[in-house]
C-alpha cells in the first residue's frame, strides 16, 4: 500500500510540474500503468484537490514542513486538448488508443462522446451512426 501511495504523490507531482503532458506519457515517464494514472488525476478532480502538500524526508513526523504547491489549471487548449474531449477526465483519444480501435469505431466513440457537449447532439449522434454502419459494411 505505501508504494501504492508514492506512486500517487509521484503522478501529482509530475503533474504539477507538466500540466500539459497527456497520461500516456505520464505513465512512461514514472513507470506505472496508464490507468493508475487515470485513477490519480480522478481522485484529484473528485477531491477538488487544489493543493499539496510535500513533506521533507528530512523532517519528524511530529513536527513536518509542509510546503504548498498550488495547482494551475492550464489554459483551454481547443486544439491538443479541446474540453469536449477531456469530460469525465479522460480524453477520448487515450480511451481509443487504449482500447486499439480502428478508425471507424474509433469516430464512433468520439462523436458519442462529445455528442451532448457540442451544441448539436442528434447531428453527432447521426455521425457515430454513420460511421458504425460503415464498420458493419452497410455504407
Amino acid at each position: 500500500m505505501a508504494r501504492r501511495t508514492n506512486n500517487a504523490k509521484r503522478i501529482r507531482a509530475y503533474i504539477l510540474n507538466h500540466p500539459n503532458h497527456t497520461p500516456k506519457q505520464i505513465a512512461d515517464a514514472l513507470g506505472v500503468t496508464r490507468d493508475y494514472v487515470y485513477q490519480v488525476q480522478h481522485h484529484i478532480r473528485k477531491t477538488r484537490m487544489k493543493t499539496v502538500a510535500v513533506v521533507t524526508s528530512n523532517t519528524s513526523i511530529k513536527t513536518p514542513t509542509t510546503n504548498t504547491i498550488t495547482m494551475i489549471e492550464p489554459k483551454a487548449d481547443p486544439v491538443n486538448h479541446p474540453p469536449h474531449y477531456k469530460a469525465g477526465g479522460i480524453e477520448t483519444i487515450d480511451f481509443i488508443e487504449a482500447k486499439k480501435l480502428n478508425y471507424n469505431l474509433g469516430n464512433v466513440v468520439k462523436y458519442i462522446t462529445r455528442a451532448d457537449l457540442k451544441g448539436n447532439r442528434k447531428q453527432d449522434l447521426q455521425k457515430a451512426a454513420w460511421y458504425l454502419n460503415r464498420e458493419l459494411g452497410g455504407v
